[in-house]
C-alpha cells in the first residue's frame, strides 16, 4: 500500500495540511505536483490499494480549474482517495463534489473527504496562522479516522456524502492580479512557478489577466517581495469579507 499526495497548494496553505494527514500514516509518501504546468500529468499511475490524499484549496467555491484539468490525467486504477479541500475560513461551498467528481473520473475510489482551514492567501487576517496546533491535532485525528476504514474496507468502498451542489456554482472571473513594482529585477522566478505560465519569461513585469488565477504563488516566493496587489481593492474585499471570515470555523470529516 502505496502513499501519494496529489496537491495544487501555490502559497504552501494545502501542502501543510495534506503534510499533517499523511505525517499520521507513517508511510513512505510520493508527492505529485498539480501546480508544476510542465508536467507529464498522463504518466502518473496509481495501483489499486494505494492511498492518495488529493488537495487543492478553495477558490470561490470550486476546485482551481488548472487542478481539476491535471488530476484527470492521472490514472488512479482504483486506488484509495482522501479528497481535501482547503479553504480561507470563508466558505468551500461546491469544492468537495467537484472534486470527488473528477477523482472518480481519473478511477479512484474516494474513501472520504476533508474540510480543512488555512491562513486565507491573499487577506492574511483571516485564519492567520492556521493551521494551528488545534487544527493539527484534529487532522491528525480524522487522518486516524480514514486509516482505520481503508484498512477495514481493503475492497469497494462506499463514498461518503459530501457537502455540495451539482450544477456547480458559477466559477469566478480571474479576480485580482498581482503585478510587479520598481523592486523588481527580472529574475524570473515567478515566470518559471507560475501554475498557469500567466507570467512573461521574457519580461517578467507582463502578466497575462486572462491566464492568471489569482493564486499568489508568485507574490508569496517573489525574493524581492516586487509583486503585490492592489491594496485599495485588497481592503474592500477584506472589509466585504470580514462579517463570514471572522468567526473561527471548524475542520470537517466525512467519512
Amino acid at each position: 500500500m502505496g502513499v501519494v499526495q496529489i496537491v495544487f497548494s501555490p502559497t504552501g496553505g494545502t501542502k501543510k495540511v495534506a503534510d499533517v494527514i499523511t505525517s499520521e500514516w507513517g508511510q513512505p509518501v510520493r508527492t505529485v505536483d498539480l501546480s508544476d504546468a510542465e508536467a507529464d500529468f498522463d504518466s502518473v499511475s496509481l495501483e489499486k490499494g494505494d492511498v492518495a490524499v488529493i488537495a487543492v484549496p478553495s477558490f470561490g467555491g470550486r476546485v482551481p480549474a488548472p487542478a481539476t484539468e491535471r488530476l484527470k490525467k492521472i490514472h488512479g486504477n482504483q486506488a484509495f482517495a482522501v479528497l481535501v479541500c482547503v479553504y480561507g475560513n470563508r466558505a468551500y461551498e461546491d469544492t468537495l463534489v467537484e472534486l470527488s467528481d473528477a477523482a472518480q473520473e481519473s478511477g479512484f475510489q474516494v474513501a472520504a473527504g476533508i474540510a480543512a482551514i488555512a491562513e486565507h492567501s491573499i487577506m492574511h487576517q483571516y485564519a492567520a496562522g492556521r493551521p494551528d496546533e488545534n487544527d493539527q491535532k484534529e487532522l491528525r485525528e480524522f487522518a486516524a479516522k480514514i486509516w482505520k476504514k481503508i484498512e477495514e474496507n481493503k475492497g469497494e468502498m462506499a463514498a461518503p456524502s459530501l457537502p455540495g451542489n451539482r450544477p456547480y456554482k458559477k466559477a469566478g472571473g480571474g479576480g485580482m492580479v498581482p503585478k510587479a513594482d520598481k523592486n523588481c529585477i527580472g529574475c524570473g522566478l515567478c515566470a518559471s512557478i507560475c501554475p498557469v505560465q500567466a507570467i512573461s519569461k521574457e519580461d517578467p513585469t507582463v502578466t497575462d489577466s486572462s491566464k492568471c488565477i489569482s493564486c499568489m504563488r508568485c507574490v508569496a516566493r517573489c525574493p524581492q517581495k516586487a509583486r503585490k496587489l492592489n491594496s485599495v481593492m485588497v481592503s474592500a474585499a477584506a472589509l466585504a469579507m470580514k462579517k463570514v471570515c471572522s468567526v473561527r470555523k471548524d475542520n470537517e470529516l466525512f467519512i
